[in-house]
């Protein structure tokens, strides 16, 4: 019989984690009772809530459980908490690199002010990597449902903390709102202050969003992307540029972009050569963390040992992870197929 590697021991990067999402259910809890936050019941049940945001209203609702989450990290403590607590679970699932994504805008109201809760953020990511050990950096995003100016804020400040552990950029909330081509400015400063262009396309949206994610803001990442799928042209195009799609396959599921985990178009992309960065998305929402993207592929796509390796390999090649963590890590997925 042949033997079944433990994926949590696969080495790998993940590059597709919201800041409030990582958040472990019972820190949420602790935290609400801290400040006082009374929580709906589908945050409190011990289950992941019953999500679809395939129409405007089931995103709002999506939406309105993420920000009664966020208001419970209210103290520079709390976000201490959140960031070492999601490294833990992060090495406790394979992890070597983790590139966070925050919009510091969301947590500025309670830290006192935009730079203050960047300073705070990034601040606990270099705790939490000395203290365990794992390569951690970030994303800033912003937000699609605001002001392209205000996105172009953002890009400045972002760019002005690259050499405190900011290294990408991206562009979250519902893809139905606002176009591509109005981030265009915001994107623009970003990649020319070296940070990776990494927007979020092709989840709620078809391929279309995808296609002006690179031809507008020039990504070099796809936050999910896996509508892609749907079109044979584009798939081509992400190979042969070679951009990374951050596939999310449980939250595929969760929120009703495909209905079955063997939905989610993973051999398609793979068949196509487009590389993928699995990711989990928002556990605390979700309800499943880093390995089990791996073992989705697994069980539900059949991926072999050596494919799974592949995609780890792919996840470290799209970070920014540098070289020494690269080669690091690269050996230890050698490694892991040998035993």
């Amino acid at each position: 019989m042949e033997r079944v590697r433990d994926l949590s021991l696969l080495p790998k990067a993940h590059l597709h984690l919201h800041f409030t999402g990582s958040m472990r259910p019972g820190t949420l809890l602790e935290l609400a009772d801290k400040h006082g936050v009374h929580l709906p019941d589908a945050l409190t049940g011990g289950e992941p809530p019953k999500l679809r945001a395939t129409d405007e209203r089931g995103w709002f609702r999506f939406q309105r459980l993420y920000d009664m989450a966020r208001s419970c990290l209210r103290e520079p403590e709390d976000i201490r908490r959140l960031v070492r607590e999601t490294a833990q679970e992060d090495v406790r699932d394979g992890s070597g690199w983790l590139e966070i994504q925050v919009d510091p805008t969301s947590y500025a109201p309670m830290l006192g002010g935009l730079i203050p809760a960047l300073e705070i953020i990034l601040d606990s990511v270099e705790e939490a990597a000395r203290e365990t050990g794992l390569g951690m950096r970030v994303v800033v995003a912003a937000n699609r449902m605001k002001h392209p100016l205000d996105a172009r804020t953002l890009a400045r400040l972002a760019v002005r903390y690259a050499d405190r552990g900011v290294v990408g950029f991206g562009l979250s909330n519902d893809e139905r709102r606002g176009m591509a081509r109005d981030f265009d400015r915001a994107f623009a400063i970003a990649r020319d202050g070296g940070l990776l262009a990494a927007p979020h396309g092709g989840e709620l949206t078809g391929p279309f969003s995808v296609r002006d994610c690179l031809d507008d803001l020039h990504a070099s990442r796809i936050g999910h992307g896996v509508r892609a799928a749907e079109d044979p042209r584009l798939l081509r195009k992400l190979a042969e540029r070679g951009v990374t799609c951050e596939v999310c396959p449980a939250s595929n599921v969760a929120l009703g972009v495909y209905e079955k985990p063997e939905d989610v178009p993973l051999r398609t992309l793979w068949d196509a050569g487009v590389p993928m960065a699995l990711g989990a998305d928002d556990p605390l929402l979700f309800g499943s963390r880093l390995a089990a993207q791996y073992e989705i592929a697994r069980r539900h796509h059949g991926f072999t040992d050596e494919e799974l390796a592949e995609l780890a390999r792919q996840s470290v090649r799209a970070s920014a992870a540098p070289q020494d963590v690269r080669d690091g890590l690269l050996t230890g997925i050698d490694e892991w197929l040998k035993d």
